[in-house]
């Protein structure tokens, strides 16, 4: 059981500061099991590599062909032929192994990951995922492998700020951006909050910076806490 799942109550931390991208990816980090199979997507979540317990057995996935990959290569450490799927260069860990594109696909699609984490433009409180394309008129589609690994994985994590630019929620009741997948969704990793999402609506497992009852103030959801 992680630290999290151990929590009876939500834990509002009123007295703190919103999480900068290192500290959300540290809380997710903690929350992968011992052993885990886990892919790690495009942007911040490739942070949750640099927070991850050396001794915990988790084997990182890459989808252009790696297993057991490290954290994120800097200074001599970095090899221009070792990449990860965003291109940025990674470290190999002892046992790492290489393959082909198509049979990481087959990984991904087959169900043999536990955990991906996965950045969103959107999440509903139902868990649907929208995070490859805004609708935009000049936006490029990218969707990469986010619709394999939405549909493949036995839980979806998502790393995302909680309010777009213009200060709208990502946390929405409907997705309004073209949808990867549908109920995928188990949880949502943010700044001010981390909520677990599906079926039974939006709960709200830990607070930064803020409350509850600020945060539905602000949510175009309904969330509850843990002991309601």
């Amino acid at each position: 059981m992680t630290t999290v799942e151990s929590q009876l109550r939500t834990v509002e931390h009123a007295d703190r500061g919103p999480l900068s991208r290192d500290e959300m990816a540290q809380a997710i980090a903690r929350d992968i099991e011992p052993g885990s199979y886990v892919n790690l997507g495009i942007g911040q979540p490739t942070l949750v590599a640099d927070h991850l317990d050396g001794d915990s057995g988790i084997v990182l996935h890459t989808e252009n062909g790696m297993l057991g990959m490290g954290p994120v290569a800097r200074g001599d450490a970095i090899d221009p032929d070792l990449v990860n799927a965003g291109k940025a260069p990674v470290t190999e860990l002892p046992g790492s192994s290489y393959f082909h594109h198509a049979d990481s696909f087959a990984m991904m699609r087959g169900g043999h990951l536990d955990v991906c984490v996965l950045g969103a433009f959107q999440v509903s409180q139902r868990g649907d995922l929208a995070n490859w394309h805004t609708g935009a008129p000049d936006a490029i589609p990218a969707v990469g492998g986010a619709m394999d690994l939405a549909v493949g994985a036995k839980r979806v994590f998502v790393m995302m700020t909680l309010f777009a630019k213009d200060g709208s929620s990502k946390l929405v009741e409907s997705l309004t951006y073209p949808v990867t997948g549908l109920a995928c969704v188990s949880r949502v990793y943010t700044e001010h909050a981390v909520f677990d999402v599906g079926a039974d609506g939006v709960v709200v497992r830990e607070t930064h910076g803020t409350t509850v009852d600020a945060l539905r103030e602000r949510l175009p959801v309904q969330v509850r806490r843990l002991e309601d």
